[in-house]
């Protein structure tokens, strides 16, 4: 049996301890012993090093050490076999180019890494408070980590609850456990025995650990300490959430592993070719042979390899996340900035994520009459407006009687904004207070022409479900008394109806059904009344005699409103194929009248899922109906963990959102996990991958319309990579299947392009416009299209595109190749031109690429930082063709000026041609597109 269902002298006699002396010192130790210290376990980090090493177990990584190890081979047999030199230097200049690729790449990922997020480090940190526990017969302070189940601890206003506690004595005690249920209202305690099986905010005979008392005190005996705490349960479940990849994360990693496939296949074929050209030529095979192809295969498995792709990825992907940090969000993990753009679910916690976390009262009946007031939270600004015009008798008296009955008060802060002390409740009264012009210091101040003075105080408590004051007024004493609607009225005699006393029950069916109008509105309701009574019964009066005859003043409706901007957020949202998912601690009723106003759901009789309901459930059943419910009410942490598994089993890619405690194991497994970053507890952000820095619900909104847009220059950059990539390996292929025989000076096992050349391109001229790509606003009105289908590759729809333009490319580098060679140049100068000519080609080629449609579609001009990076590509590949040092390490050799001119204008012809059929192909077959609107499929 769980504490809270066992009577608590049953609590004690299991837990073998006393209420009047706790427990012994020697007990107490050995307790400690058994059970460890009151503190959450703490994970032991991968060391830096391990992380660091895990970086260069990539697919792509292992095929660049390949390389490295062809080429110290061929170096090694320059130096000592044919004692070239020369030759070996040049595969030593390609060794050191590919190990600094490769360590430059390590390094991003480790920094990555490392700046990501700091796992439960917030969790576990335990602060050092203590406790005040019974031992031997005496109360002492003792550390919170020494706390053992059977201690006997007393708790009052403003301390924490160190562990969960079952409660022995309460005296108006209530506590704040927002952050394990997400509501903000301090829940009332009481020490009776639940008969039934309860969701953590239903259990008023516990308290948890992390939990503030806001009110009262409270005795109570341990029940649980460290790990077997409810907060100790979140922090195993955040342990038992793996980490998963992203899309992009796993879309790269099966790109990468195909690369890697046709990389090896594309080396061992170029050295068979090579070794039986020289074969035929030589009728012999020797390590001279190998040698020589060594040169074309480690060229070949350079060119195969996107080098710069984890560079240009983690560069676009920082791109994006100062995008979101512009908007007001921060971006822990960059993969996680494209994940957005591929959400389908939101399934957001309400309270403070929806909502605003702040209770404000909309709407009250006084005196006959129904009211509405403006504004939200605890801003006083706002007007107060009636139903009816014609019909205002006025609501003085209630407004007093509200504001005086109050403990509560708003403060402005150092920024100007209004901060508040006290019962969430009576906070909302106190705003209502302000926003009619007046507060209860000033009611009380001396300098008033009324003279009102705060006699006697009568505490809210969970028994009566009210709280009184008695004032005096002058010469006149009055009980004021607020609390539940049904108990106030029991205790009313009349109800003030325009001036006029009503006696009941005359006007309790009107009150009741204004009751019942505000509940329907999700507004939580409280009853306002006042007393005329004498000196003796208001200074000796007992509580009950006070609370009796009252004559009912009005009711308060009173909600935690929803954020302003959200409503059309979740429209946008629901444009883009994005459906939003309401998961919320608070009630059912609640919880829907709060979806419909937010346009979450549409239908006023729409679904909601309580926690009782999902506990009665399998993974099955929730799995079958999780894609039909948008509304979920009283759950616990397991519950949304559950919830966003079984969407995830759908095929769907799910964002959480929240900010409390418990949400950080749903955010955790989530795919993407969204954390409040004001009133978002540390835990949370910790565990989210996107922190909203201003709160907003809108923000998600322009997070995913920026995770799209990273997403679509991600491709752009994939389609200008790859087609670089086919033409490079067709370049030296073709150089590897067609030239047979010694063309002019140049001999028949020369590379098109030297390992050097294809890095250069890769790294320079090919990685610099690719990242400013990064960079291109989009091209499509992406909130009206729907969520992507993460199952597809990357590629889909492209590889037409890429190969057909990969083939002409790599043709005309070969033809240069050919050329240069027919014309009696040497080798370097040969390998020069082609070099040149694959350099402007793909120049000329990112303006195409940054386009779904063409490269007519987009004005080249509208991204700076390609203009620069092309421009800075073009200068910089020129030059090492000039540059001595450069001709010795790269193998280049100066052109003519006439020469320099063909290579920067004839390459442009293939992008020209293609891209210009392609648009009259569009244009002829179907009506014209604005560009930047609407995106063309991908076809050639």
């Amino acid at each position: 049996m769980t504490p809270y269902n066992e009577h608590k002298a049953d609590v004690l006699k299991r837990l073998a301890t006393s209420r009047q002396s706790g427990l012994t010192s020697e007990e107490a130790q050995a307790r400690l012993t058994q059970h460890g210290p009151n503190a959450l376990a703490a994970s032991k980090p991968l060391p830096a090093w391990r992380q660091f090493l895990a970086t260069l177990k990539e697919p792509l990584v292992i095929i660049l050490f390949i390389a490295v190890l062809l080429a110290w081979a061929s170096a090694g047999y320059d130096f000592f076999v044919r004692h070239d030199p020369s030759h070996g230097m040049a595969a030593v200049y390609e060794s050191i180019a590919i190990l600094l690729l490769i360590f430059v790449n390590a390094g991003l990922s480790f920094w990555q890494a490392k700046s990501a997020q700091k796992s439960l480090d917030a969790l576990k940190v335990m602060a050092d408070h203590h406790a005040k526990v019974l031992r031997d017969g005496d109360w002492l302070t003792v550390p919170a980590t020494e706390l053992v189940p059977g201690d006997i601890v007393s708790v009052k206003t403003g301390d924490f609850i160190e562990a969960d506690v079952r409660w022995l004595h309460v005296a108006e005690l209530q506590t704040n456990e927002a952050h394990l249920t997400g509501e903000a209202e301090p829940v009332q305690k009481q020490t009776h025995a639940l008969g039934a099986d309860v969701q953590i905010g239903d259990r008023t005979n516990m308290g948890f650990s992390g939990a503030t008392v806001t009110h009262g005190n409270g005795l109570g005996v341990v029940v649980a300490t460290g790990m077997q705490t409810e907060l100790g349960k979140i922090a195993t479940l955040l342990d038992q959430v793996k980490d998963k990849k992203t899309p992009i994360e796993r879309t790269i990693a099966r790109l990468t592993t195909k690369l890697m496939i046709v990389a090896m296949v594309i080396v061992a074929f170029t050295l068979l070719v090579e070794l039986l050209k020289a074969y035929q030529q030589t009728g012999s095979l020797s390590f001279a042979a190998l040698a020589e192809s060594l040169s074309t295969a480690i060229a070949l498995a350079v060119a195969a390899i996107p080098d710069a792709l984890p560079a240009v990825l983690s560069i676009v992907l920082t791109v994006g996340a100062t995008m979101l940090a512009k908007n007001n969000g921060l971006i822990k993990s960059l993969n996680s900035v494209e994940t957005l753009g591929a959400t389908s679910y939101i399934a957001s916690d309400k309270t403070g994520t929806l909502t605003k976390n702040e209770m404000t009262v909309t709407r009250f009946y006084a005196n006959g009459a129904s009211y509405v007031v403006e504004g939200d939270g605890y801003e006083p600004v706002g007007e107060i407006i009636p139903d009816d015009e014609a019909d205002t008798p006025g609501f003085s008296r209630f407004m007093m009687a509200a504001v005086l009955n109050n403990e509560a008060a708003i403060q402005t802060d150092d920024e100007g904004r209004s901060r508040p002390y006290g019962n969430p409740t009576d906070v909302a009264l106190v705003v209502m207070g302000h926003k009619f012009g007046i507060d209860r210091d000033t009611i009380l101040s001396k300098d008033q022409a009324q003279d009102i003075d705060i006699i006697r105080e009568l505490p809210f408590d969970s028994d009566r479900k009210m709280m009184s004051v008695v004032i005096k007024d002058g010469d006149q004493y009055q009980v004021l008394t607020k609390g539940a609607p049904d108990v106030i009225l029991a205790k009313t005699d009349a109800i003030l109806d325009h001036d006029q006393l009503v006696t009941l029950p005359a006007g309790q069916t009107a009150v009741e059904a204004q009751v019942n109008r505000f509940a329907e509105q999700a507004l939580r309701t409280l009853a306002v009344t006042l007393r005329d009574i004498d000196e003796d019964l208001a200074l000796h009066g007992s509580t009950a005699e006070l609370e009796q005859h009252l004559t009912l003043l009005g009711i308060a409706g009173i909600i935690d409103p929803p954020r302003p901007e959200v409503r059309q957020s979740v429209t946008t949202l629901h444009q883009a194929g994005i459906q939003v998912v309401m998961i919320t601690g608070d009630h059912a009723v609640t919880a829907r009248a709060i979806a419909l106003k937010l346009g979450i759901v549409t239908d006023p009789s729409a679904r909601v899922v309580e926690g009782k309901q999902l506990e009665a459930m399998t993974d099955e059943d929730l799995f079958r109906l999780a894609p039909s419910i948008r509304v979920y009410a009283r759950v616990s942490p397991e519950h949304k963990q559950r919830i966003v598994r079984a969407l995830q089993r759908h095929g769907e890619t799910v964002a959480m959102t929240g900010d409390g405690i418990n949400d950080a194991p749903a955010l955790r497994a989530a795919d993407i996990g969204i954390a409040m970053g004001i009133n978002g507890t540390e835990v949370t952000k910790d565990a989210a991958d996107l922190i909203l820095l201003d709160d907003k619900f809108t923000t998600i909104e322009r997070s995913v319309r920026a995770g799209r847009t990273i997403f679509g220059n991600i491709k752009n950059f994939m389609r200008h990579e790859l087609t670089t990539n086919v033409a490079e390996v067709l370049a030296l292929l073709f150089g590897v299947l067609l030239m047979t025989q010694p063309v002019g000076q140049v001999a028949a096992t020369t590379p098109t392009l030297t390992a050097l050349m294809v890095l250069w391109v890769n790294m320079i001229s090919d990685a610099l416009p690719s990242f400013a790509l990064g960079y291109d606003v989009p091209e499509a009105d992406l909130m009206n299209q729907p969520p992507r289908n993460v199952k597809q590759s990357i590629l889909h729809g492209m590889l037409g595109r890429i190969f057909l333009r990969g083939i002409v490319m790599g043709g005309l580098v070969y033809v240069a190749f050919i050329w240069a060679a027919s014309q009696g140049m040497s080798g370097a100068e040969a390998q020069t031109l082609a070099f040149l000519t694959l350099v402007f080609g793909q120049l000329w080629h990112v303006f195409d690429a940054r386009s779904t449609r063409t490269l007519f579609a987009r004005n080249p001009f509208e991204n700076h930082q390609l203009l620069l990076a092309v421009a800075f590509a073009a200068v910089a590949s020129l030059l090492v063709t000039i540059m001595p040092f450069f001709n010795e390490v790269m193998g280049t050799a100066p052109l003519s000026s006439t020469l320099y001119a063909a290579v920067v204008f004839i390459p442009a012809l293939p992008t020209l041609i293609l891209s210009g059929i392609k648009e009259l192909w569009l244009r002829w077959h179907r009506p014209p597109v604005a560009p930047e609107r609407q995106a063309a499929p991908e076809h050639d």
